[in-house]
């Protein structure tokens, strides 16, 4: 999973996994979800992000993570 913020528009993007998203459906305002061909979910696209999110701070909670990067 990777998280992606785009300061140019506000958007933060949630990556779930890697792939060609084949749609796109807005699920409520400002919050659109991509899938592949198959209807699995790609990732999540979250306009406004700062004004919706507490953007300042990312937490974990039991993750099994085999590693840990930050940019």
């Amino acid at each position: 999973m990777k998280l992606h913020y785009y300061p140019e528009t506000d958007s933060l993007y949630i990556e779930l996994k890697t792939g060609s998203g084949a749609e796109t459906r807005e699920v409520s305002d400002g919050l659109n979800v991509d899938l592949d061909a198959e209807g699995g979910v790609i990732g999540f696209d979250i306009g406004n992000a700062s004004r919706r999110l507490d953007l300042s701070t990312l937490e974990t909670e039991a993750l099994p993570l085999r590693s840990l990067r930050a940019g």
